[in-house]
């Protein structure tokens, strides 16, 4: 049975078992991310997953969409490897924040998306693929038998017609994997404070940082969800528009322990690809995510077998990789998206995206 409602984008909010097993499609693009951060920094997981609730569920009623909200994956790539510490991690996040939100408001997102040339943004899309991608190899050698068995679950279940519901088989099954490693969480509330993991420390490395994630912010999060909700959903939502509700985000969520978080064309394939085609499923991924804050999520989520998310991702990049190939149709075109990928892939996405805007301007000049 679903339920629905009307959001203030004026679509429904429907409240169905696609909207949930779309909602975990989002979640296998958090969850390791997280689950590292927790690992190596000195970050309240808690805290972060609260973030990450509440503003699931804020931006799934402002647009009625199923609008990813993900990790901006430069910046906590950095903290992961120890060259951020938390406490730059949090001043990077607040400078790109306040740089996002500014952007948007001036119009400057929506300028420049009509300047670089469709091409650009779908290798940006067919980067962040292949990046999905190998990070689904990296987690799933790290127990090959766990993957091995995750894989055959999805594939029978995409043959009978179940696809979508292989996402919470799956994740099922490593829930109670997890349980049975770390035991049965009880529960405690995190506590409200501001900066609970330390205050922001602005740095050269936090500068950085900032740099390197707002090319690849603009470039992915912005335009290529722009792109990508019109391609999926029908639906025009600007890149600008996209731009202020992330620095929105990040300004709001970053003083109350949680990190930088973006809007991602990654997440929003993943949700699209597991069925989800509301804001709904966002506001049930925000109440998960929050009761799992609740519930001893560090232990919980470290003893979670981080292949079977591996699996699951592979499903994502599929998606995504074909939404970037779709409208494909000219050799040229499709030499900008293989080389923009490639870039990404090999480099970051944020280079990938100045690369091909320079080769699509050189282009067009030719023509």
């Amino acid at each position: 049975m679903a339920y629905s409602i009307r959001s203030r984008a004026e679509s429904d909010l429907e409240f169905s078992a696609s909207e949930v097993t779309g909602a975990l499609g989002d979640s296998v693009t958090v969850l390791p991310l997280l689950v590292a951060l927790g690992a190596t920094t000195s970050v309240s997981l808690s805290h972060v997953l609260v973030g990450f609730g509440v503003f699931q569920i804020v931006w799934g009623l402002y647009y009625g969409l199923p609008l990813s909200v993900e990790p901006m994956k430069a910046l906590i790539g950095l903290a992961i490897v120890g060259t951020l510490t938390y406490a730059e991690l949090a001043a990077a996040g607040l400078l790109a924040g306040g740089v996002l939100l500014a952007v948007g408001q001036l119009g400057l997102v929506g300028r420049l998306q009509r300047v670089v040339g469709e091409p650009v943004i779908r290798g940006v899309q067919f980067a962040v693929a292949l990046l999905l991608l190998a990070a689904a190899v990296d987690l799933s050698v790290s127990d090959l038998p766990m993957a091995a068995g995750g894989l055959v679950v999805v594939a029978l279940l995409s043959l009978v017609g179940y696809r979508r519901a292989s996402v919470l088989v799956v994740l099922g099954l490593g829930g109670v994997a997890a349980v049975a490693t770390a035991g049965v969480p009880t529960p405690a509330v995190p506590e409200l404070a501001i900066f609970p993991a330390g205050s922001p420390s602005v740095t050269g490395a936090a500068l950085e940082g900032t740099v390197a994630q707002l090319g690849m912010t603009v470039g992915n999060a912005a335009i290529a969800t722009a792109l990508l909700c019109g391609d999926l959903y029908d639906r025009d939502v600007s890149a600008d528009t996209l731009s202020t509700s992330m620095g929105v985000t990040c300004l709001a969520a970053i003083p109350f322990g949680g990190v930088p978080m973006c809007h991602g064309s990654g997440g929003l394939a993943g949700k699209y690809a597991f069925g989800a085609r509301t804001g709904g499923a966002n506001v049930l991924l925000g109440v998960g995510y929050i009761g799992l804050a609740l519930v001893a999520a560090s232990a919980v989520l470290a003893a979670f077998p981080m292949a079977i998310l591996g699996v699951l991702l592979v499903v994502v990049a599929l998606e995504l990789a074909r939404a970037a190939f779709a409208p494909v149709d000219d050799r040229r075109s499709l030499a900008i998206v293989l080389g923009v990928g490639a870039v990404g892939l090999l480099v970051n996405v944020g280079v990938a995206f100045v690369v091909g805007a320079v080769a699509f301007w050189l282009r067009s000049q030719q023509s």
